[in-house]
């Protein structure tokens, strides 16, 4: 019987427990100016802040080619494995196009998951994944789970500062002036795969991390107690301790996990992002 390896975009931001759940991962390229690295591998996010100042440019960052994503499949299937593979939503790469056509040489050995999130959202799905294995679930009935949740996966995230989003292209030059002023922290949401603006806090971080767990548990009064997720773009010590006591005070999810976001979702929002995310029902 053939095992069933999972694999995922770096931009999953699982970092020690994508390893303990023996997870393969695929970096995706980050480019600083005329040199390219590939995230979680040979680059760290503080090289990403330390550009950013340098030069006020944002880095760029490029999805693996299809070849690539063939030799990365190719490493499982030839040890006989059945590969189920989630990427970064298709709407913010075309890491899922790429992948998607790469898994057509693999005759089926192969299954390619638009996530519809990113960071520890589309990682949240990817534990699911391996909670269904340990259960003896198919890959194709595993498949058919995981894309059911996608929809209810909350993924969103409150940025310190909007200058990232701004030097994306992602915000205007007053709303930036605005928010920094005015202390006005953006709670940023993916809705069916794409990034939206919803609700804005006002206050230092501490304080909208507060209103913002609040709003969660409000919006989703029911949810999968599993695991929850606080990950975070290399955010104060401080700001990520009190987000996880107000979630424990808050919820009742059996494992809080703490991530660090890679280079690849810290060179989009900057530093001292956070975000608490989770399966809704």
């Amino acid at each position: 019987m053939n095992q069933i390896q999972l694999t995922a975009d770096s931009t999953c931001d699982l970092g020690i427990y994508g390893v303990q759940r023996n997870v393969g991962i695929m970096p995706l390229s980050v480019i600083l100016g005329k040199d390219t690295f590939h995230d979680g591998v040979d680059i760290v996010p503080q090289d990403i802040f330390s550009y950013v100042e340098r030069t006020g440019e944002l880095p760029k960052t490029a999805a693996p080619s299809i070849g690539d994503y063939e030799e990365f499949f190719r490493g499982y299937t030839e040890a006989g494995k059945t590969v189920i593979h989630f990427n970064i939503s298709a709407k913010s790469s075309s890491s899922y196009q790429y992948a998607a056509e790469a898994a057509k040489k693999f005759g089926g050995q192969v299954f390619v998951v638009d996530s519809k999130a990113l960071s520890s959202g589309q990682g949240l799905l990817v534990m699911k994944a391996a909670d269904l294995i340990e259960e003896g679930l198919r890959a194709e009935e595993i498949v058919e789970r995981v894309n059911a949740l996608r929809a209810k996966t909350n993924t969103s995230f409150i940025p310190d500062r909007l200058d990232y989003l701004y030097k994306g292209g992602r915000c205007s030059r007053m709303s930036m002036y605005a928010a920094n002023i005015l202390k006005i922290h953006p709670l940023i949401e993916m809705d069916d795969g794409q990034l939206i603006a919803s609700s804005k806090y006002r206050g230092n971080m501490q304080k909208c991390i507060d209103k913002y767990i609040d709003g969660l548990a409000e919006k989703y009064p029911k949810y999968d107690p599993t695991r929850c997720f606080i990950t975070h773009s290399t955010a104060d010590a401080e700001l990520v301790e009190f987000a996880k006591q107000k979630v424990a005070a808050t919820f009742s999810f059996r494992e809080v996990l703490e991530t660090v976001a890679g280079s690849v979702i810290t060179g989009h929002c900057g530093r001292n992002t956070l975000g608490v995310l989770f399966i809704a029902e």
